[in-house]
């Protein structure tokens, strides 16, 4: 990937494919659903830690934005966070219509959430984080994350 925006898009369109597995698969079976369930938020949880651990700092120690929109996009990695809790609560106790709300629900924030990253953020980021663009995505290549 040549720039941060590209990576972290990137970054959102797996995520995305994997939750759309997910979906399929819990509309048979909230059981078989749990593995790809698993998966799903264990990538997104990757995905929230290259933001909020390399590039918002990044991009905070840049700009001295602290209180903008990567404060405004921790806030809802938070809620996202708790959705998944919820999604994987749901399948553990086999309630199929808890599971579809909430993923409604997760999908809906997802995607404005995911819009807003990638039209505004990762473009400001963009023009104030090129020249170091390739160590930032190497960071976030290289996180690890438990």
């Amino acid at each position: 990937m040549s720039s941060i925006k590209d990576y972290l898009t990137n970054d959102h369109r797996q995520c995305d494919e994997i939750f759309a597995q997910m979906e399929a698969k819990a509309a048979s079976s909230l059981t078989d659903a749990k593995e790809i369930t698993q998966e799903f938020v264990k990538d997104m949880e990757r995905h929230f830690q290259r933001e909020e651990r390399v590039m918002f700092l990044e991009f905070e120690n840049k700009t001295g934005m602290t209180q903008g929109p990567t404060e405004m996009m921790r806030q809802e990695h938070t809620q996202m966070r708790n959705l998944m809790s919820q999604l994987l609560e749901a399948i553990e106790n086999n309630n199929k219509d808890k599971f579809f709300g909430l993923s409604e629900t997760l999908m809906i924030l997802l995607q404005q959430h995911n819009m807003k990253e990638e039209q505004m953020l990762y473009s400001m980021a963009q023009q104030h984080l090129s020249a170091e663009a390739p160590r930032i995505i190497e960071m976030m290549d290289s996180l690890i994350v438990e």
